[in-house]
């Protein structure tokens, strides 16, 4: 998915330091999430939680966005013309409905609930991302990891995966990326993370072995879960530190509650984001946004798009130099 702001902000994303309490144990921080309207003459709008000023990266995810559920009828659902990634690999997650994508490296598929679909821009890549006419209710996530500076050259690539559920005493899992709970999707990425789906039942609770070298996140989609002693509301993420190789999550309500769990060790380098760029610096970012204005062979072309603009405008730079906005100290 694209970032589709017409003044993004220039993020200088750098790992920082988790909250912790007197006795040294990492502390479970919430994030708000804000609305962005994601363009089209209804603008479907989405929630999104990464990056932002309290927190820019957990483990390699750099940027977050969840939606929905939204009446396509009344939204317009999903139609985000071709424009281009690099340094990053995008990672698809839906709940309900269905969005079809192309790019540049001649991938045609489609993103169906309960199916992970990764694909890799590091040198250059574009795609469109479309729901389909039989798509009712428009319900998801989508994700950015950044790739480290040994790979953020990498060749386009996409993969397809559909984990099965796990029974977990107190509700399930689906696990994308990463290993959770007995179960490891084979989808490769280039540092290591976590990325599952959790469902909770009415009342349960999950304790869940985890690496303790992971820092991880929660991204609430429906109710609300209460991690360790922090309650994380529907639309909401909540962080915490690597420390604990154990993580509880409690529903504390009566009715199903499910989220995505996602994580990884402390990403050690630093980023700038500027639109759908990850680089490392502002002469980068500029050399980016230049190629695809000048329609070259970095980021290629998206063959069957049919919707009412043949690409996606990068925007202009802001005025001056893309500077750094890093995190606070720890709260």
């Amino acid at each position: 998915m694209s970032n589709t702001e017409t003044d993004p902000a220039e993020v200088h994303c750098a790992p920082a330091a988790c909250p912790r309490d007197e006795a040294g144990r990492p502390l479970v921080e919430v994030l708000t999430s804000r609305a962005v309207p994601l363009g089209g003459p209804r603008a479907m709008t989405v929630r999104r939680t990464l990056p932002q000023r309290n927190r820019s990266l957990i483990g390699a995810w750099c940027f977050a966005d969840h939606y929905g559920p939204d009446d396509v009828s009344v939204t317009g659902g999903m139609d985000v013309a071709p424009h281009p990634h690099t340094g990053l690999q995008t990672v698809s997650w839906l709940f309900d409905g269905e969005i079809e994508h192309r790019d540049s490296a001649g991938v045609h598929a489609h993103v169906r609930p309960g199916e992970v679909n990764l694909m890799t821009g590091g040198h250059g890549i574009c795609h469109s991302e479309v729901s389909t006419p039989d798509t009712t209710v428009l319900h998801g996530a989508q994700l950015w990891v950044a790739l480290p500076d040994a790979a953020r050259d990498a060749p386009r690539d996409f993969q397809h995966y559909a984990p099965d559920p796990v029974d977990l005493d107190g509700g399930s899992a689906r696990v994308f990326l990463g290993t959770l709970a007995g179960a490891s999707s084979p989808v490769s990425t280039f540092t290591p993370l976590i990325g599952a789906e959790l469902r909770v039942d009415p009342g349960a609770r999950l304790r869940l072995t985890v690496a303790d070298d992971f820092e991880h996140g929660l991204l609430v989609d429906r109710g609300v879960l209460q991690w360790e002693t922090t309650a994380v509301a529907r639309g909401e993420l909540g962080y915490r530190g690597a420390g604990p190789g154990e993580l509880t999550v409690t529903n504390p309500t009566d009715r199903p509650a499910r989220a995505l769990l996602l994580g990884g060790p402390p990403f050690g380098e630093q980023i700038v984001m500027w639109w759908n760029f990850v680089g490392r610096s502002h002469e980068e970012i500029v050399a980016y946004r230049a190629a695809w204005q000048q329609q070259g062979e970095r980021f290629g072309a998206v063959a069957g798009y049919r919707g009412p603009r043949p690409r996606l405008p990068a925007p202009p730079l802001p005025n001056g130099r893309l500077k750094p906005r890093g995190n606070p100290p720890p709260r």
